[in-house]
């Protein structure tokens, strides 16, 4: 398989986006935020879903970067920053739109009840496989589904 390289520059891409980091997993020591780049970037352990369909057992995880640009601000609910080796799972990236402009709030939906709310001036996001891949025995379930 070769790496991983999205960018999202609307809704929609960041919903693709959202779909391949479905599941990843990483610690608050891999959020980094830097206010005079304005720029937000986590280093998680994606499971590698367009994989995952072909396969029956021997699931994937690859080292990602996760990176948005033009953010104003950060919130988060539900995450001890100083707790730095808490382990979080992301659910879902998604986007709400502040009114007629392409400026907004992009929340990164965690497990549990913590999630990380962006001010952005629009959307643009990268996501890139950074590091080798390993294999996991198990894939990600989700009641209901």
């Amino acid at each position: 398989m070769t790496d991983l390289k999205l960018v999202a520059l609307d809704d929609e891409d960041l919903g693709v986006l959202s779909a391949h980091m479905q599941d990843s997993v990483f610690k608050v020591a891999d959020i980094a935020w830097s206010p005079r780049d304005a720029q937000f970037s986590i280093g998680a352990n994606r499971f590698v879903w367009e994989e995952a369909a072909r396969k029956r057992k021997g699931f994937e995880r690859r080292r990602a970067a996760l990176v948005f640009k033009r953010v104003l601000a950060v919130r988060s609910v539900g995450i001890d920053r100083k707790n730095r080796e808490e382990v979080l799972s992301l659910l879902a990236v998604r986007f709400a739109q502040k009114g007629e402009g392409p400026d907004g709030t992009i929340e990164i939906a965690l497990s549990g009840t913590a999630s990380i709310a962006l001010d952005v001036e629009c959307i643009e996001a990268q996501l890139a496989d950074i590091g080798g891949a390993w294999e996991t025995a198990s894939k990600p379930r989700h009641p209901g589904a």
